[in-house]
């Protein structure tokens, strides 16, 4: 028997595709949503530990937050693991909060996302309102254990993520008080990402778009409008509707982060948004978008929609690592941690 020696290095060179959450400096980042099974079967959305083996996804934002005035989270059929705090219309999620630790352990980066389309409320009066629910919002998410009717109990997100789809107001001192929570705690890392429509400006995020916020990353739309995937033009230099390169000039020039990544939003199957491109197709885009140094990457929605896609993540996690051959394995084979027990639709 042969005998070597395995450095800590060399042991940890082998760790960074399992255990990999977002990579500031990678253009292979795979964000996929989960929480709203836009595929509406009732079994088409399982427990959150069931995806996070999967090591093309690096991170998952939960959708979503939908009230913040009045705190209020919906996980589609996941809620039905979960009670409701008297009084509220938070849930108690202890199966949501052992899961977001499994994930967390296998090196994902779990966001809580904030809005969606069912999101009503418009923002804040004024800023010192704002702030206030940014605060009450880090005490119910964040990193102080204490607080009451937490919805994931001791389990603590890695940020917060805005999906905004109509306009607001006074979202700048929101966002910008929540990562100034979030800066302050040195416990871990915390990052902050929105999710604009393509058009530019995006008219319900631009006052946090424009310079007023930090964030990590964005995962830009680019479908459901004239300037997705679908308008690109195979093999042009010049775009004259898909507009990453007008994302890449915000990134630049207009974010307060420099070193900002952007995501090219995708669905995830033909019934996850209007627009939807098979990956063979989606490849020139990826290719076309390397050019540009903020490119980080590709954001789906939704999970149940994707793992309904068999075969869509490996051909997307190829194009971006250039790996070729899809994995013998099939990425989009779930591993169910337990039997999910039957739920209904939403």
């Amino acid at each position: 028997m042969v005998y070597s020696t395995l450095t800590l290095a060399s042991f940890a060179s082998m760790l960074p595709a399992v255990l990999a959450g977002f990579d500031s400096s990678a253009q292979t980042n795979v964000a996929v949503y989960w929480g709203q099974n836009s595929y509406g079967q009732a079994t088409s959305q399982t427990r959150l530990a069931d995806y996070c083996s999967n090591d093309e996804i690096n991170i998952i934002p939960l959708a979503f937050l939908n009230g913040i005035n009045t705190p209020i989270t919906n996980f589609a059929n996941a809620g039905d693991n979960c009670t409701v705090y008297a009084g509220t219309q938070l849930l108690n999620c202890p199966q949501l909060e052992e899961d977001i630790k499994t994930c967390q352990s296998q090196g994902k980066t779990i966001l809580l996302s904030i809005g969606g389309a069912t999101y009503t409320e418009g923002g804040f009066s004024d800023s010192a309102s704002a702030e206030a629910a940014a605060t009450n919002i880090w005490n119910l998410f964040g990193s102080d254990t204490s607080q009451k009717n937490r919805p994931f109990l001791t389990a603590v997100v890695d940020g917060f993520d805005f999906d905004l789809e109509s306009t607001t107001q006074n979202f700048a001192p929101f966002a910008s008080k929540l990562r100034s929570l979030m800066d302050a705690d040195s416990s871990k890392t915390y990052y902050l990402s929105a999710a604009p429509q393509c058009p530019y400006p995006d008219a319900a995020m631009n006052d946090m778009l424009n310079g007023a916020v930090s964030f990590d990353w964005i995962q830009v739309q680019f479908y459901n409008n004239y300037c997705g995937v679908s308008s690109f033009t195979p093999g042009s230099t010049t775009q004259n509707n898909f507009n990453f390169k007008t994302w890449d000039d915000w990134a630049k020039n207009t974010s307060k982060n420099k070193d900002v990544k952007v995501l090219i939003g995708v669905p995830a199957n033909t019934g996850a948004g209007g627009g939807y491109e098979p990956a063979s197709s989606l490849d020139p885009v990826i290719q076309y978008a390397k050019q540009f140094s903020s490119f980080g990457g590709v954001m789906m929605w939704d999970m149940s929609q994707l793992y309904a896609n068999s075969g869509f993540l490996d051909s997307v996690y190829a194009s971006l690592t250039g790996s070729g051959a899809a994995k013998a394995r099939s990425a989009t084979t779930l591993v169910t941690k337990t039997k999910p027990a039957p739920t209904q639709a939403p």
